[in-house]
């Protein structure tokens, strides 16, 4: 792939791209270890931001109804360990935060992209998130997420997947 051509976004049904990444406590992380779990994989800009603290906070209050399912949740940002140890614990959140600093996880899933702000350009994190089943495939993708509701619209949709 030429430099600088981002990687599309995994289709719905297409095998989900493996990471293995450190949450804000050091853990590793990585898909393979989750298979034959659903997991809910969702890419924000920044630790605590307005839009990124409402997302957050939605997956947080949702988490038992996500548990229930048998669903791992995990955040994913380019913010390092120690802001999301400082996210994590402002906000309550309980589940892992993933550290991409060097946005590897967030280019595999095609959301690694130009982004513009008072006609600046540059590269970030695309908001999307990806429900993979326990078949490591993506069962449902939101390529554009608004803040607020989307985790009980995330949720919705892993009830489905469970049946």
């Amino acid at each position: 792939m030429p430099e600088n051509t981002p990687a599309a976004m995994p289709a719905e049904g297409r095998k989900a791209p493996a990471f293995s990444a450190l949450d804000g406590e050091g853990a590793k992380v990585s898909l393979s270890v989750l298979k034959g779990k659903p997991v809910v994989l969702y890419f924000y800009p920044k630790d605590d931001t307005p839009g990124c603290t409402v997302e957050a906070k939605g997956f947080r209050d949702q988490a038992k109804a996500f548990a229930k399912l048998g669903v791992t949740v995990l955040g994913v940002s380019p913010d390092d360990a120690a802001a999301h140890c400082k996210f994590t614990k402002k906000h309550g959140l309980n589940f892992p935060l993933l550290c991409d600093v060097d946005h590897t996880i967030a280019e595999k899933y095609g959301v690694w992209v130009e982004k513009s702000m008072y006609g600046k350009k540059y590269m970030g994190v695309q908001r999307a998130t990806f429900l993979i089943g326990a078949d490591g495939k993506v069962a449902k993708a939101w390529p554009k997420v608004k803040p607020e509701g989307h985790a009980e619209e995330v949720l919705a949709a892993a009830a489905e997947l469970a049946g």
